[in-house]
């Protein structure tokens, strides 16, 4: 509670405030004036054209066909990790498949793909890219490209054509490197610095 004397001693140091004349209320009304800055920055956003972050390429692609094997390891990779890769024994841990998407459309999803695998520790995934028996020129175009792809993204250790079981020549397991997380793990699982 507040005192007489308190209260009067606040209506003394308010006794020069006046009210203010305009309503309380914020100016929302857009400027209708075109300022310079506003055209330059009309200018140039029509003038960008989006940076795509994707690295993945389309030019020079050998042509496959539909039994042809994927088949690639980085420098470094165990004998008996490739190995087993090739042989399926790794679990898939995730899945993509292509399908009846555009080489526009899997490019996209096979980066993004990878980033996902990468943020959330996965090692091992299996793409279905298809075989393209189909195609009038016996052309493996999905398969064409994802060869070239996948040497293009520094995540991806390895790969090979799957096991018959998992689509053989229509697909193709992945390895991918270790994220830091699983890196520091280890090291003090195995006392490694």
């Amino acid at each position: 509670m507040t005192t007489k004397e308190e209260r009067l001693s606040f209506l003394e140091e308010m006794s020069d405030v006046r009210r203010i004349k305009r309503p309380n209320q914020a100016d929302v009304q857009a400027s209708r004036a075109v300022t310079p800055g506003h055209l330059e920055r009309q200018r140039a956003a029509v003038n960008e054209t989006p940076r795509d972050a994707n690295p993945l390429t389309g030019d020079n692609v050998d042509p496959l066909k539909s039994h042809d094997v994927l088949a690639y390891q980085r420098p470094g990779i165990q004998h008996g990790v490739y190995r087993k890769l090739r042989l399926g024994q790794y679990p898939i841990e995730a899945r993509l498949d292509l399908h009846r998407m555009t080489v526009e459309e899997a490019r996209r999803e096979v980066f993004s793909f990878i980033n996902e695998c990468l943020a959330h520790g996965i090692r091992s995934a299996l793409i279905l890219h298809g075989k393209g028996e189909r195609n009038p020129d016996g052309i493996a175009q999905l398969k064409s490209y994802l060869a070239k792809w996948l040497p293009e993204l520094e995540p991806v250790m390895a790969f090979h054509s799957a096991q018959k079981h998992h689509g053989g020549t229509g697909a193709v397991y992945v390895m991918l490197r270790k994220g830091e997380r699983d890196k520091q793990r280890n090291r003090e699982r195995f006392g490694s610095k």
